[in-house]
């Protein structure tokens, strides 16, 4: 673990130029060029022929997390606008709960122009559907970078998720410097995306259309779902010299028992569709350490820390059984998915054990996202990054692509 805790983060800087960032998407979705690695050789295609090169018989992870419309303007008396970005929900602390809300719920949030809102109340007057609404928003505590905000709201046939969708903005990315509009609710979401809790998209999913699903199908590949609801932490840049004092967001993730089951049957050909899915599949193994230390473990004790695949401190198990234990833990529990919590850094001297491909864009300079990318190709992610520089690939969430085999 020392090693990797040592890792100097300014060793994972590239030149980006700002013309390089793909600041809206291409008309159409798979058209968007495919970077393909395998057997440390490059090749440049275009997204619609990647099922040429995905194994017949793989499996296809995908999360289908939702955006929500997460960031909100609130217009003082005083003219001044206050922003409050909803990051996570705390009361109720159930994403699904949260969104049925019908009269308050609280979430932590950021909270921009903070100096113009020192206490009270900050009240807006909506229009949900064919309703009016009073939404008010009050600071219970600040906790340094982030707050926890109460939203109460004065008509109790209009959910939490009515509020966002008539209220809120959707929040792409600070790196595209501009603002949302209304085509980024259609292009800033996957064509598969359903269960809301996300502030920003697995991109590498945008590119997936139909067309290029019905020809994975017609290679026999499984397409499988997971849930990993992003937060604001996959833009928190690493700002330590060193990544041992970078403290990982702690992400929710979803997994269907049935999914599971087809993982253990597919352990040879795993391919995850961006590096949500990765840390998703990756910390189920985790978990099945866990499970192999303690079967009865309770529910708060499955989540993921950061340095746990470094600390070999939990058994030293095979994928097959880490995951085997994951589904005698549901089936004795008599539960049809597993719900935890993951913190997972993923970096060089991490060992795989379950994802064999990656389908994943070209991530932030200086990232825990690169960092992952170099341990998957085993350090070899400067050519990678100089060949899609070299070859005008467009870069970050609206970018272009790659396939990562091993």
């Amino acid at each position: 673990m020392k090693q990797t805790k040592e890792i100097k983060i300014e060793e994972y800087n590239y030149p980006l130029p700002d013309e390089r960032i793909a600041k809206f998407p291409l008309p159409q979705r798979d058209t968007s060029k495919l970077l393909l690695y395998r057997h440390g050789e490059i090749e440049e295609h275009t997204f619609n022929q990647i099922d040429n090169y995905i194994p017949e018989q793989a499996l296809i992870v995908f999360n289908n997390t939702k955006v929500i419309q997460a960031r909100m303007h609130f217009t003082k008396d005083t003219g001044a606008v206050v922003e409050i970005f909803c990051l996570e929900p705390y009361a109720p602390n159930d994403y699904a709960l949260v969104f049925q809300q019908t009269e308050r719920c609280t979430w932590v949030c950021l909270v921009g122009n903070s100096k113009r809102w020192k206490s009270g109340l900050l009240q807006q007057q909506l229009q949900v559907g064919d309703k009016q609404v009073t939404l008010s928003a009050e600071r219970i505590q600040n906790n340094g970078e982030s707050n926890l905000v109460e939203f109460t709201w004065d008509n109790a046939d209009v959910t939490f998720a009515e509020i966002l969708d008539a209220f809120g903005e959707l929040p792409i990315p600070p790196y595209l410097k501009r603002d949302t509009e209304e085509s980024d609710l259609e292009t800033y979401q996957t064509v598969y995306s359903k269960v809301i809790g996300s502030v920003a998209a697995p991109t590498a999913g945008l590119h997936f259309t139909p067309e290029v699903f019905e020809a994975l199908k017609k290679k026999h590949v499984t397409c499988e779902e997971v849930t990993l609801h992003v937060g604001a932490g996959t833009f928190k840049p690493v700002k330590s010299e060193l990544i041992q004092d970078h403290e990982m967001h702690t992400e929710f993730i979803s997994v269907n028992k049935a999914t599971i089951e087809n993982l253990l049957h597919k352990l040879d050909c795993v391919i995850a569709v961006g590096t949500t899915s990765v840390r998703t599949i990756e910390s189920l193994y985790f978990v099945g350490a866990i499970l192999e230390a303690n079967p009865n473990a309770q529910p708060a004790h499955l989540k993921v820390t950061q340095w746990m695949p470094y600390e070999g401190k939990l058994p030293t198990i095979t994928a097959q059984k880490a995951l085997q234990n994951i589904l005698d833990y549901l089936s004795a529990h008599k539960l049809d998915k597993l719900m935890t919590n993951t913190q997972i850094m993923i970096a060089p001297g991490y060992s795989f054990k379950i994802v064999r491909g990656i389908v994943t864009n070209f991530h932030q300079p200086q990232s825990t996202l690169l960092l992952l990318i170099s341990a998957f190709v085993d350090g070899n992610w400067k050519p990678i990054y100089d060949y899609a520089l070299a070859h005008d690939f467009r870069f970050l969430s609206y970018g272009d692509s790659s396939l990562l085999l091993r």
